[in-house]
């Protein structure tokens, strides 16, 4: 066994809000030496951890905004989110599910809490992640991949472990349903008290995962619910033991090896690129939307 070691562990920092509908905790890129370029091709982590939402007439959300050059991916794990975009797009995001955004050459789009959940409020916990795309693709069209937790790649460990929900990538020749533009493995681990699950990814790939729940050992280290484990970039192998029933996210790519200039809501190559994607968006090139 090659291991793959812990770089570092990091507590989840102070919450801020998005919108007023997702109280997040940001891991990429504002952790210490947790940049955008030391975990390409994952250029934002927001975890949005367990918070119980009041009942509201108000619909709670982010309003119309812009992307381009990237990818979204927002996974459910408590909670209901409804989305729409200026391709017509749209469509609800329940517990368990995931939508998978490739804004590429430009989109607007909203996100809010969905209705009904909205009037009861309740639990509501989730992840967005951003995934950057090459060069070569930033001017694809854009698209949505509605992955269904009923949909996902499940994986059975061995002994009632627990098991693998499979967004994207390969976990031991289980493929996920997502289609990515570079090779990206997501996943969510749930595993029960005792147990073990070992993984396995190239050493040159950023490899971390997130505690959605639980308490955990990675390589016989606790880690906390809520933190952030980041590998080092040697190795391949490591494993994780729940201390009790847990949830862990993990997240493992090839570095996509390109200039990121990032400037809000577009990520690109160059400056010129973001100056031109603002000029884009200003002359209602990405469609449009209403609030």
């Amino acid at each position: 066994m090659n291991t793959k070691k812990i770089e570092k562990i990091i507590a989840p920092r102070h919450a801020h809000f998005v919108g007023d509908g997702f109280r997040v905790h940001n891991f990429i890129p504002s952790a210490p030496g947790v940049t955008m370029e030391r975990m390409s091709p994952f250029i934002l982590l927001d975890y949005n951890a367990k918070f119980t939402f009041p009942p509201s007439e108000h619909l709670k959300g982010v309003g119309v905004h812009p992307h381009k050059g990237f990818e979204t991916v927002t996974i459910a794990y408590k909670g209901k989110v409804a989305h729409h975009d200026s391709s017509g797009g749209g469509g609800v995001i329940n517990e368990g599910d995931v939508q998978w955004m490739t804004a590429g050459s430009g989109i607007l789009h909203k996100e809010y809490h969905e209705e009904s959940f909205n009037k009861t409020g309740g639990e509501f916990q989730m992840v967005q992640l951003w995934i950057n795309l090459p060069a070569v693709n930033k001017k694809s069209s854009p698209k949505y991949q509605a992955i269904a937790h009923a949909d996902m790649t499940v994986v059975k460990l061995h002994d009632q472990a627990g098991v693998i929900e499979l967004i994207a990538g390969e976990y031991k020749g289980n493929k996920g349903p997502a289609s990515t533009f570079t090779p990206v493995n997501l996943m969510t681990l749930k595993l029960n008290t005792g147990r073990h699950a070992d993984f396995s990814f190239p050493s040159s790939y950023n490899t971390a995962l997130v505690v959605i729940e639980g308490n955990i050992k990675v390589n016989g280290q606790s880690v906390p619910t809520d933190n952030f484990v980041l590998f080092e970039n040697n190795g391949e192998d490591f494993d994780v033991e729940a201390t009790d029933n847990a949830i862990v996210l993990i997240l493992s790519g090839a570095p996509i090896h390109e200039p990121i200039v990032a400037h809000g809501p577009f990520v690109m190559n160059t400056k010129t690129e973001i100056v031109e994607a603002f000029d884009e968006f200003n002359k209602g090139k990405f469609g449009y939307l209403e609030d």
